[in-house]
């Protein structure tokens, strides 16, 4: 997990943790001198993945027991506890596809919301290999397809893609030309 400390004042406590949350509240001075509580969420960091066989793309479909219909994603998920974000991608990636990769690269981190305490690492792996069969949790049904990098970037216009944070970049790439090119290059480099 990524260092949170600074992400909290030294006197905030921790009033309940569950199975994926935490809460978090500390007594913050206002600007007339009045005090309120202010609180935030944390849980565990995330990645996700972008994985290149050819010149194609690996993408998911998938059912989970909470979510209403299927839906398309990245392979990714939580980071476990001690867990850096890379081997958690390396893990996530063999785990719900049995490909594994030996070239990888960080493309982006951002925290998608200031109120979660939560880190999301977006990964690239090139040259991803068959390895074995997905290992999946009981809660995933899974199936993977691959499509071409014109249809990864429509991915933003699906209101039910999992991983809502990548939808902007992918639109300004579909927007500015040069800035698909790039990152093309750099995924099939």
């Amino acid at each position: 997990m990524s260092d949170h400390k600074n992400q909290f004042p030294e006197h905030a406590r921790r009033v309940f943790k569950g199975v994926l949350f935490e809460v978090w509240q500390w007594d913050q001075k206002m600007y007339d001198g009045s005090t309120e509580v202010f609180e935030k969420l944390k849980r565990a960091d995330s990645v996700n993945v972008i994985p290149v066989i050819g010149d194609n793309i690996l993408i998911q479909e998938q059912e989970q027991p909470d979510k209403p219909m299927p839906f398309p994603s990245l392979p990714g998920g939580r980071c476990e506890e001690g867990e850096d974000a890379l081997s958690a991608a390396r893990r996530e990636l063999l785990e719900e596809t049995g490909y594994e990769s030996d070239d990888w690269e960080l493309w982006r981190q951002e925290t998608p919301s200031h109120k979660i305490v939560w880190t999301a690492s977006t990964f690239i792996a090139r040259n991803c290999r068959y390895r074995q069969a997905p290992v999946l949790d009981a809660g995933e049904k899974i199936t993977t397809q691959l499509i071409s990098f014109d249809d990864v970037l429509l991915l933003a216009d699906n209101p039910r893609f999992y991983e809502r944070e990548l939808a902007v970049p992918f639109l300004r790439m579909r927007l500015d030309p040069k800035l698909k090119e790039e990152f093309c290059a750099r995924l099939f480099k």
